[in-house]
């Protein structure tokens, strides 16, 4: 089964599920592995790759282009720029650097880590000017909230943004209130860091019980579910090829009604407004 594709309003089709890079890169002794990890994945279909110049200083998008070396058009590219950077001129050179780690002329989708000290109208210029000088395609944010996605919005006008990437697994919900409806109807893609709440979930009570029924890893199960609403982007980070390998089963998973219910017993869905979680 092929992993299915989101539509996004800036005309990029997104894959649902893809590899986050987060905390790779870090150790000179763990590039090899890591390489593989993402090598593997690209073989079993996998597509969409996220990772960040602050991820190891760098180091992660230079396993990312190692990875992709002779590949690169069977991958979409996500990178983030520091709020630190995200001046007009620094997001320029930032991007610049990116490209050269990536060992790429390219970057599918650039986005702003989150929210600085810099005015998004220089960092979001800095976008268009990438943009047309053919360095990336597309842009977006990470770690806004509702009422920053609606900023964002205002000030890029005529623009738009491709996704926002924000935390969201079983045990952190609030985004289900307001901001994925938001995204879904000015389609902005939702971009979901930490599915797997980096091996934190509970692992022990509904989740145990749906894996059963399915045959699957709880993991696989909570991936799954991040991927039940339209318009979700899940990247979970798997520096070993058997993670990569675990992880690319949850789109064959679907989840029945019985499950939901189950996980939403387990895990509830939020009452009301809830402040967007970092981590």
């Amino acid at each position: 089964m092929d992993i299915p594709t989101t539509h996004t309003s800036s005309g990029l089709e997104l894959p649902v599920l893809g590899l986050g890079t987060w905390r790779m890169g870090e150790r000179r002794a763990d590039h090899t592995d890591e390489v593989r990890a993402i090598a593997r994945g690209l073989d079993l279909g996998f597509r969409l790759i996220d990772t960040a110049e602050m991820y190891g200083s760098g180091g992660a998008e230079r396993v990312v282009g190692d990875a992709i070396h002779g590949r690169r058009d069977d991958v979409i590219l996500v990178t983030k720029v520091l709020p630190s950077n995200a001046s007009r001129t620094g997001t320029i050179t930032a991007c610049e650097r990116s490209l050269a780690n990536l060992g790429v002329e390219r970057i599918d989708v650039f986005l702003l880590h989150w929210q600085g000290r810099y005015p998004l109208e220089d960092t979001f210029a800095a976008f268009v000017e990438l943009r047309d000088a053919g360095k990336i395609e597309g842009f977006g944010v990470s770690n806004f909230d509702t009422g920053e996605v609606r900023e964002a919005e205002r000030v890029l006008g005529d623009e738009v943004l491709t996704t926002n990437q924000v935390i969201y697994n079983l045990s952190r919900r609030g985004i289900e209130h307001d901001l994925i409806p938001y995204c879904q109807e000015h389609g902005v893609a939702v971009m979901a860091y930490s599915p797997l709440e980096q091996g934190r979930l509970d692992t022990t009570g509904a989740l145990a019980t749906v894996a059963r029924r399915h045959d699957a890893t709880q993991e696989q199960i909570a991936l799954a579910w991040t991927l039940r609403l339209p318009g979700i982007v899940s990247i979970p980070k798997a520096a070993r090829i058997a993670h990569v390998e675990a992880n690319r089963r949850a789109v064959e998973i679907t989840l029945t009604q019985q499950d939901l219910d189950e996980l939403d017993a387990a895990f509830p869905p939020p009452a009301g407004p809830t402040p967007l979680e970092y981590l």
